[in-house]
C-alpha cells in the first residue's frame, strides 16, 4: 500500500506539473477567503481537499478499492484525528484556565474540509469568532 500511495502522488505531482490536472484554487484564493474569514465558501467546503486524493478513474477495480483504503486512512489520520487532538489541546487550555482571554491562531490546513478545528470546539459548545486583519485584540 506504501508503494501504491507514493506511485499515485507521484502520478498526481506529474500531472499538476504538465497542467493535465487542476487544483480547484488557487493560494491566492486561500488566503483571500481566509483573511476574509469567509471559512464557509466553496473553498473551504472541499472535504480535505488538500490531502492528496489516491482514486483515479483510470485505475483497476481492484486499484481503485486500495486507492479508497489509503485516502480514507490519510483522511482520518491526517485531518479528522489532527483537528480532534487540537481542539481538545484548545478546549482543555479554556477549562484550565477560564477566566484567562485566549487568542488562538491555526493553519489554514486545520480548516480546510468537514471537521474541522472549528467544528470541533462549536461541538463543545463554544462560539469561535473571526478575528478580521486589522482590528486590535
Amino acid at each position: 500500500q506504501v508503494i501504491f500511495a507514493l506511485n499515485q502522488t507521484l502520478l498526481q505531482q506529474e500531472s499538476l506539473r504538465a497542467g493535465s490536472f487542476q487544483i480547484p484554487y488557487t493560494t491566492e484564493d486561500l488566503i483571500k477567503h481566509y483573511n476574509c474569514g469567509d471559512l464557509n465558501s466553496i473553498i473551504f467546503n472541499h472535504d480535505t481537499s488538500q490531502v492528496p486524493n489516491f482514486i483515479n478513474a483510470t485505475l483497476p477495480p481492484h486499484e481503485r478499492v486500495t486507492a479508497q483504503e489509503i485516502d480514507s486512512y490519510f483522511r482520518q489520520e491526517l485531518i479528522y484525528k489532527r483537528n480532534e487532538r487540537m481542539g481538545r489541546r484548545v478546549k482543555d487550555l479554556l477549562e484550565e484556565y477560564p477566566h484567562k482571554s485566549f487568542f488562538f491562531a491555526f493553519g489554514a490546513g486545520h480548516f480546510m474540509g468537514n471537521n474541522t478545528v472549528i467544528d470541533v470546539l462549536r461541538r463543545e459548545g463554544y462560539e469561535v469568532e473571526h478575528t478580521p486583519a486589522g482590528q486590535a485584540i
